[in-house]
Formats: structure tokens, C-alpha cells, sequence
């Protein structure tokens, strides 16, 4: 069974406590910590990026004031924030780039603007590396050293730990995992930035989905058919339903996407041999506990040793994530945390 989250009563938390941030497209996760990563209050507000990065961070700090309020955490508490956002970024200037899912906040001093909102000295992470060192801290990585995470969802995004140690890279790119090629052919397909080839494009939704679709295009029989004629829109949740009813169509398509995601987990296997690597986000296909998802994982498992050097096979464990959509802010907090330990 999927692993509880650690939560803690405000009174018994162990101080100093923590702030996490997490930004996502459609909602911000915003979560307290204690220094033992245990939760000790949470909530979400809507992102609504339009109205910029500046007006976000005076939301995310009054909804933060109010998480205190009514927990009664003392703010003298919190001594740090994390703040986890989709990149590309600049983590030592604290800036974002320009993510595709945030187009108004181009370019933005992100972290420079949360801290002034809520006051605090602000530690700046990509979300998928702050979900990875979510897992690490307190979730299913805890007892590691080293770990590698895979988060599947739109696309494919990825943590790397190593010796106790987040790998963010020289140019705030480390961990993109999901751009890993593992096809060369010229008609490989293209991922969300032009590159063919990519995990992404075979392991993102919309990878999952094409696929589904050329499938069902070449006439293959399938009760997702009927549910589309019916107006109902493809989507990798219709998939996996149909896959447990049975559907081989659907099925096959997610088998295929535990093959495709094999091939990045024995890359990065071979290149960092983590005692670890989890597979989380968004479409797990059910994920711990599901026929399908234990399905899925079992794939994943059989076509990475299918392919490691005989040295490292049954010798690195493949698991389903822990935390789930806490993950990013556990991980975010938890960033905070050893800097502010440092």
C-alpha cells in the first residue's frame, strides 16, 4: 500500500520549521514543515498566472499567514522558504526563465519577490528536482544515499541525488531527464522543445497519447473508440481505465510507455548506479496498489534488467514515489532546511 504521509501536530513539531512553496501551472502548494520533514499544515491556491510572478508571491505569502494562523504556528517558528517552480531557471540569480507554462512570469527575480512578500531567506529549486528531494528526505528515498526520480506527467521531468547531495547542475539544468534521447531515428517523435527522440516524447502524455491514437488510426479494435464517439475526450486517465477493463488497445500502450521509461532508468542506472530510482507525478497509471500501476512498474522493472550490466541487476530498487502532490513542497521545505543547516 502507498506510504502515509509524515504529518505531525503543530505542538510536537521540531523546530525551527519550515516553508515550501510549490508553483505549478494551475495551483500553489504551499506547506509547513518541521526539521524532521514532517507536515505540519498545508493548503493550495489557485496559481492564476496571468496576473504575473509579483502578484503571486504576495498570495502565496498572505495564504502562508493565514496557514499560521490558523495552526498556531508562532511566525518566529519558520526561519526559511523553499520555493520549487518549473524551469528553465537561474537558481543562483533566483530568476526564471521562460517556462513554457508560466508565460507571464518570463524572466522574473522569483525568489527575490517571495522573499520580500513573506519575509523570509528563500532557498530556489526546479519542482521536479524539489519533488526528488521531497522523496529523499521523508518519503520512500529516506533510507538512501543516492537516488534518481522520474515524474511523469505533461512531460517528463527528474531528480538526481548522490552521496546525500541534489545535482542541480552548473547551469540549473541538472536532473532534465525527461530529454535523455533514446531514439535517433529520423522519425522519432518531437518533444515539446523540438528535440526528436527524447524520453519525453515517448514517456509524456502526449507521447502516450499519439501513440493511442496511431493505434487507433490503423484500425486497431479498442473500447476507447466507443467512449470518443461518445464525446469524450482521450486522455491518459481514459487509457489506463480501459487497460483494467481489459482493453488491449490501452493496454498495450501502457506497456509500451513502461518499455520507453525503462530505457532512461537503465541510462541513468549506468551512469550514476543509484541505490534507487523512484517513478512519480501524475501518471503512474494508477500507481502502489493498483492492478494496473503494479502492472506498469513490474514492466519497468523486467525491461531495466533486461538491459543493466549483470553487476548491477536486482541490485537497485524500482519503486513507485511516496508523497505524491505533497512531494514538491515536502522537497521545497526540505531544500530550505539544509541550507539553512549549512
Amino acid at each position: 500500500m502507498p506510504q502515509a504521509l509524515p504529518v505531525v501536530a503543530p505542538q510536537a513539531a521540531h523546530r525551527p520549521l519550515f516553508a515550501g512553496f510549490d508553483v505549478g501551472g494551475t495551483n500553489i502548494k504551499v506547506g509547513v514543515v518541521d526539521a524532521e520533514g514532517r507536515r505540519v499544515a498545508h493548503r493550495s491556491l489557485p496559481t492564476e498566472e496571468e496576473r504575473g510572478s509579483d502578484d503571486a508571491a504576495r498570495r502565496m505569502a498572505a495564504a502562508y499567514r493565514e496557514l499560521l494562523a490558523e495552526s498556531g504556528v508562532a511566525a518566529g517558528d519558520v526561519v526559511r522558504a523553499g520555493l520549487a517552480t518549473p524551469g528553465p531557471m537561474d537558481i543562483p540569480a533566483g530568476k526564471l526563465l521562460k517556462p513554457g507554462n508560466l508565460p507571464h512570469w518570463h524572466d522574473q527575480p522569483v525568489r527575490d519577490q517571495v522573499s520580500a512578500a513573506t519575509g523570509l531567506p528563500v532557498t530556489f529549486a526546479n519542482d521536479a528536482n524539489a519533488a526528488a528531494y521531497g522523496e529523499f528526505w521523508c518519503g520512500r528515498g529516506r533510507d538512501a544515499q543516492s537516488m534518481v526520480m522520474f515524474t511523469l506527467g505533461t512531460g517528463v521531468g527528474g531528480g538526481i541525488i548522490t552521496e546525500g547531495q541534489l545535482i542541480e547542475g552548473r547551469h540549473s539544468c541538472g536532473g532534465e531527464l525527461g530529454h535523455i534521447l533514446i531514439d535517433p531515428s529520423p522519425t522519432a517523435p518531437l518533444n515539446t522543445l523540438g528535440i526528436r527522440g527524447s524520453l519525453e516524447g515517448y514517456c509524456g502524455s502526449y507521447g502516450v497519447l499519439a501513440r493511442a491514437e496511431a493505434a487507433m488510426a490503423a484500425g486497431d479494435p479498442t473500447s476507447l473508440r466507443k467512449r470518443l464517439e461518445q464525446g469524450a475526450e482521450l486522455t491518459p486517465l481514459m487509457i489506463a481505465e480501459e487497460a483494467e477493463s481489459g482493453d488491449q488497445l490501452a493496454l498495450d500502450v501502457v506497456l509500451e510507455t513502461a518499455r520507453y521509461l525503462a530505457l532512461g532508468v537503465v541510462t541513468m542506472v549506468h551512469a550514476i548506479d543509484p541505490e534507487m530510482v523512484l517513478i512519480g507525478g501524475a501518471m503512474t497509471f494508477g500507481g502502489e496498489g493498483s492492478r494496473l500501476g503494479e502492472r506498469f512498474l513490474a514492466r519497468v522493472r523486467e525491461e531495466s534488467q533486461l538491459r543493466m550490466i549483470e553487476s548491477l541487476r536486482d541490485r537497485v530498487t524500482i519503486s513507485f514515489a511516496s508523497l505524491g502532490g505533497a512531494a514538491g513542497y515536502y522537497g521545497a521545505a526540505g531544500l530550505a532546511c539544509r541550507e539553512h543547516q549549512r
